[in-house]
């Protein structure tokens, strides 16, 4: 298989450096429009497609991110690996502001999105134990440090639904729970990605502490734009990393993220709705 590099760009990524033959594509799916049109191109030789995840401007709320016209857009031109971006809050003093996090777990506390293009009419379940790829998150690793970023190999995401910050009740409960960073997009971004058997790696760009720390008070909007200028660079330095580290071809997913519909879909062929396969070609026609 070749490898097509997707980008999923949030809050202080909306371009990419050194980007060959650039081309803003409309991309129609099943599940609607996605957040924008997609810049696709060449990065290092690499095919790529790079989605503004909130679009240009930032029209979209974390709430009204359109995820599974993202996820299906870029199955449709081919995606085969996702390296999804964000802002988030940190609930660790070592996890400082400007610092990058490789998360590698989720706890997802969203609730009024929808969060998987499987339903009645054809019932799918995937697992997402380990919700991203091993090898795609230890190549975004390499090529953050590269880029002279203190880089934190692993972390726990809690998934909020926003789009208002954290309380401190809120912010205390979640780092007692363990969890590492805060953000309002990855989820369900990373469910439908496992569902559509694509290899996602999670980067956290902290901005801030959140809410609980002492020192640092409530979360101030403009102090996370004035940390994502100092982040930009970096972070496009880091896709630039990941594009010339990656092989153009693509072999089996060692972590089997190519092949999580293998045994995952339980309703009986003969009791499949039809409009529901159609609109799932792409997310699923390798195995329906």
């Amino acid at each position: 298989m070749d490898r097509h590099l997707g980008i999923i760009g949030g809050s202080g990524l909306y371009q990419i450096d050194g980007l060959e033959n650039p081309e803003w594509v409309e991309v129609e799916s099943p599940f609607g429009l996605p957040s924008d049109a997609i810049l696709t191109g060449q990065l290092h030789g690499l095919p790529m497609a790079f989605l503004p995840r909130h679009g240009r401007g930032h029209v979209h709320s974390p709430t009204t991110v359109p995820y599974r016209a993202n996820i299906d857009a870029l199955k449709r031109l081919g995606v085969t690996d996702v390296l999804s971006v964000s802002a988030c809050g940190s609930f660790r003093e070592e996890m400082a502001p400007g610092d990058f996090v490789i998360v590698d777990q989720f706890i997802d506390r969203t609730f009024a999105r929808e969060k998987s293009f499987f339903g009645t009419g054809c019932v799918a379940h995937v697992s997402v134990a380990h919700p991203t790829c091993s090898h795609l998150s230890a190549t975004a690793r390499d090529a953050a440090k590269a880029a002279g970023v203190t880089t934190h190999d692993g972390g726990t995401y809690l998934a909020m639904e926003g789009p208002q910050f954290s309380s401190m009740a809120e912010s205390h409960l979640y780092r007692q729970w363990g969890c590492d960073v805060i953000g309002m997009t990855n989820m369900p971004e990373a469910k439908l990605a496992r569902e559509a058997e694509l290899c996602y790696a999670s980067v956290a760009m902290i901005t801030d502490y959140d809410s609980w720390h002492p020192d640092h008070g409530a979360v101030d909007i403009t102090q996370i734009i004035d940390t994502l200028h100092g982040n930009a660079a970096a972070a496009r330095a880091m896709v630039a990393g990941v594009a010339k580290a990656l092989s153009a071809s693509k072999p089996p997913c060692p972590d089997e993220c190519d092949r999580a519909l293998e045994h995952a879909i339980m309703t009986a062929p003969d009791a499949r709705d039809p409009d529901v396969i159609a609109r799932l070609d792409a997310i699923a026609g390798r195995v329906l």
